[in-house]
This record gives structure tokens, C-alpha cells and sequence, in this order.
């Protein structure tokens, strides 16, 4: 029996560190834009390719790390791009039992824009055959991101844990998720034992930008999850049970970051995971704030994701 099951799509990550870029706007509104001259060829200073990443994939890793016995639903396509993939989680120890191997259809391949510490990425997810394998009866079920085009493979997920009462739910929604919208998927959110996401995705899911922190939590709550966590960049992350909030501060950056790729992947997966190995919330939360420090300090999601005994030397 495994420990945690995530599901979600996988990718390849390539980033292309610029050498100029202007940037634009106002962070987290509609106009902070970065641009580029258009029509010119524009130096870059290196790229750097990280097979089988995403938001499930890094979840499936950071838990692997963590020592839980972990595995990974997914796609990949039948060319060297997936079986690298299926290579890297195998060294990570991730099960790949789990991962389709499409036939004639390509591995997602997206293009990361990297301007430390920031990025901005091209994303395209091939249209994939979406099933849900026989996983059996994990600890702890944890669904991310999928392609927009994998709807309604999300109500086979709910029908799934509508017949398996023992294992809990973890809820990160991706954007496409986010986009399908609240009613679509309230299976899915009145499931969950754990709900994760940021400021700015609680408000698009709610429909709402003005409610302060614990209003999005509570609002959020009440669409069915036991307890919400929402995180708000390097200010920390809230969490709220149905009768309090609780808070946690980051873990302070041992240097500036350079590259917040996975953060938030890795504060979520590192919560599931320290819970499914006994540790309350608070003490669950304090892990994920050193693991999403650590991921921070290296390129791409995966690379900073640390080992049990390392993260409690950090935090002792």
C-alpha cells in the first residue's frame, strides 16, 4: 500500500535564463508584464532541462524524499522526453506504475522565460488518454493540475474517493482547475481533509478581490474542505480548520532566492506528507516552510527538496 498517490500531469521543464528583460507593471495585477524587443534575436545566457516536473510530479518527490512510499498518476508520451521522465522519478523513487505512455502523442514540453528570481512560462499540455488506474487505497490521495482538455477525468478522481472512505484528500487546483470553476468540481472541494492554494487563486476561485485573508479562508472553507491553507508569497501561509486561523511564517532565506519555481508545490506536498507522518498541522506547516525555503535556492521544483533528517535538523 502506498503512503501518497498524487495525481497530475508531468512536464519538462526547460529554462532559459534571459540576459535582458524589461519589466513592466505592477506585481500580481494584470499589467506586470515582461517584454522582450519584438522582431530582434535576443542573447540568453544558458538553458537548463529538468524532466518530470509539475505541480503532481514535484508533490510525488517531495514525498518520496520525506521517506513515504510514494507514486505518481500521470502522462507521458511514447519519446525519449517521457522515458526521461519516467527515469528521473524512478531514481527518486517515485512508483511509475501508475504513468500512461501515450502512443503517438508527445511528453509536455514547456518553455520557462527565467529572470531571477521570477519566470514565466509557456505551457502546453498534450491532449492525453485520462484514466484513473486501480491505486488501491493510499494513506493520502493528493490531485493537482491537468490539462484543460482532461475534463470529466476529474469526476472519475471524485468517484474514486467516493468509494474510498479511508484515504484522505489533498486539493491543490491548478489553473485549468481554478477555470473549470468551484461548482464543476465541488466533489472534489467537499472531499478534501486539505485544500491548498494562493492569495490570488482564492480570489479567482471565490469570484472576489477585495475580501481580506481570513474572510477567502473562511469562504473557501465552506465550499466543503476540513481545512483550507492559503499561502501569501514571502509574507507566510494561513490555515483555518472551521474554528481558527492559524499562522506560520516563511523560514528565513539563508541567501536571496533565485528561482521560486515549485515553491508552492513544495509547501503543500511537504504539509500532506509531514502529516501523513504523524505530525500535527503546526508542526506540518513548519516543515513545509524550510522545504519551500530550500526549493527556492536552487533552479527548478525539484532539485532544493530535502530528506526527513534534513529538514529536522533545520527545524531542531
Amino acid at each position: 500500500m502506498h503512503d501518497f498517490v498524487a495525481i497530475g500531469d508531468t512536464v519538462i521543464d526547460a529554462f532559459i535564463r534571459l540576459k535582458n528583460a524589461e519589466i513592466t507593471g505592477t506585481p500580481d495585477h494584470a499589467d506586470y508584464k515582461i517584454c522582450l524587443p519584438f522582431a530582434e534575436k535576443i542573447p540568453y545566457e544558458d538553458v537548463t532541462v529538468i524532466p518530470a516536473v509539475g505541480n503532481a510530479a514535484n508533490a510525488a518527490v517531495a514525498a518520496a524524499r520525506l521517506g513515504l512510499r510514494s507514486a505518481l498518476v500521470s502522462n507521458v508520451g511514447d519519446d525519449q522526453n517521457g522515458r526521461d521522465c519516467l527515469a528521473a522519478l524512478l531514481a527518486d523513487k517515485v512508483d511509475a506504475d501508475f504513468i500512461k505512455v501515450n502512443k503517438g502523442v508527445k511528453t509536455n514540453y514547456h518553455y520557462v522565460l527565467w529572470y531571477p528570481p521570477d519566470r514565466t512560462i509557456l505551457i502546453k499540455h498534450e491532449k492525453h488518454d485520462y484514466d484513473m488506474p486501480n491505486v488501491g487505497e493510499p494513506k493520502w490521495l493528493y490531485f493537482s493540475s491537468v490539462a484543460e482538455t482532461a475534463y470529466p477525468f476529474h469526476e472519475f478522481v471524485a468517484d474514486y474517493l467516493g468509494t474510498h472512505s479511508m484515504t484522505k484528500f489533498a486539493f491543490q487546483p491548478g489553473k485549468n482547475e481554478i477555470s473549470l470553476g468551484k461548482d464543476k468540481l465541488a466533489r472534489l472541494y467537499k472531499r478534501a481533509d486539505i485544500f491548498f492554494c494562493n492569495v490570488e487563486e482564492a480570489e479567482k476561485i471565490l469570484g472576489i478581490d477585495t475580501l481580506g485573508i481570513e474572510e477567502l479562508l473562511k469562504r473557501i472553507h465552506e465550499l466543503g474542505p476540513k481545512v483550507v491553507v492559503i499561502t501569501d508569497g514571502p509574507t507566510g501561509a494561513y490555515a483555518y480548520d472551521g474554528e481558527k486561523v492559524t499562522f506560520k511564517d516563511p523560514y528565513p532565506d539563508p541567501k536571496p532566492p533565485l528561482d521560486r519555481t515549485g515553491a508552492g508545490d513544495a509547501f503543500a506536498a511537504t504539509t500532506v506528507a509531514a502529516m501523513a507522518l504523524g505530525k500535527d498541522l503546526d508542526t506540518a506547516m513548519s516543515w513545509a516552510m524550510i522545504n519551500s525555503m530550500s526549493v527556492v535556492q536552487q533552479i527548478g521544483a525539484q532539485k532544493g527538496l530535502l530528506t526527513r533528517e534534513e529538514i529536522e535538523g533545520l527545524s531542531s
